[in-house]
């Protein structure tokens, strides 16, 4: 019985290593992907005469968190612990580990993250936005496929929400240099506007007290529902901020759907490492 026991689990293991190893091969290779398409960075540096017309909130954000003459971020690498909701209709939280790699120009990036569902069979995860296309691929031990959704339309703009909801962590991919059109709401809040290929998506950010970023809300994001993707609105909220490459970033942060009955958290992270490559 023990013998028998034992015999399953290095099985098991085995064809775990091997999953893995394919897994991993696949976010190469998508990282290579995320690579081909980065395109150069113009300017290169801060300047503040950017900010000189922008809404009040965004011109005190930027100060805040930014200096004058820094050089713009290229690449963030990222990564994360944290929980994530695996329930549909109840809470089902689960932890995770992942790691994060953002391109500024063009604006794209890789979710690699590892949920562990029960032991030994963690579900590996890649959220991801490629060259105009979004990724959602889900996977248990690397093999067997869960959910595989990708392309253009919806997907590809959801997918672009979070790179634009995320840019607290690399915040010079908000200057209005870098592609990004700012419009006034009021004294605490101004919606973006991000243009990227035939995508183009406005969310709204809210700023605290301290002048950064509190929320970031769409009111029409992509949730996938069964078969379908519906759209929903759905907000990102960040906290903890502290210095990290000259810039102050928010290390912890919770995304949510915004329901009829309530809003339905789905993410909790903490960041544990993020460094930059600065544009050359």
């Amino acid at each position: 019985m023990a013998a028998g026991v034992l015999g399953f689990v290095a099985v098991l293991l085995c064809v775990r290593l091997y999953g893995e190893y394919r897994w991993n091969a696949g976010t190469r290779e998508l990282r290579g992907q995320l690579d081909a398409a980065k395109e150069s960075i113009r300017p290169q540096t801060v300047d503040f005469d950017e900010l000189e017309r922008l809404p009040a909130p965004v011109q005190r954000y930027l100060g805040r968190v930014l200096e004058e003459g820094q050089p713009m971020v290229a690449e963030a690498s990222v990564r994360h612990t944290g929980t994530f909701n695996m329930g549909e209709t109840t809470d089902n939280w689960k932890p995770f580990t992942s790691d994060q790699k953002v391109i500024t120009q063009r604006p794209g990036f890789d979710w690699d993250g590892r949920v562990e569902m029960m032991p030994l069979l963690p579900v590996h995860v890649h959220d991801a936005y490629v060259a105009g296309e979004g990724i959602l691929n889900g996977s248990i031990i690397g093999l067997f496929s869960v959910v595989d959704m990708g392309g253009t339309g919806e997907v590809a703009e959801g997918e672009l929400m979070r790179f634009f909801a995320e840019a607290a962590w690399y915040p010079t991919a908000l200057l209005p240099s870098q592609g990004v059109r700012w419009e006034a709401v009021d004294g605490h809040s101004a919606r973006a506007t991000l243009a990227e290929g035939e995508t183009s998506i406005t969310m709204l950010f809210t700023f605290d007290e301290e002048d950064l970023i509190d929320t970031v809300r769409a009111e029409a994001r992509g949730r996938t529902v069964g078969d379908k993707i519906v759209p929903t609105p759905w907000h990102g909220r960040f906290w903890n901020y502290e210095e990290r490459g000259g810039m102050r970033v928010p290390l912890d942060g919770e995304v949510a759907w915004l329901l009829p009955d309530g809003a339905k958290p789905y993410w909790r992270g903490h960041i544990t490492e993020i460094d930059y490559e600065e544009a050359l």
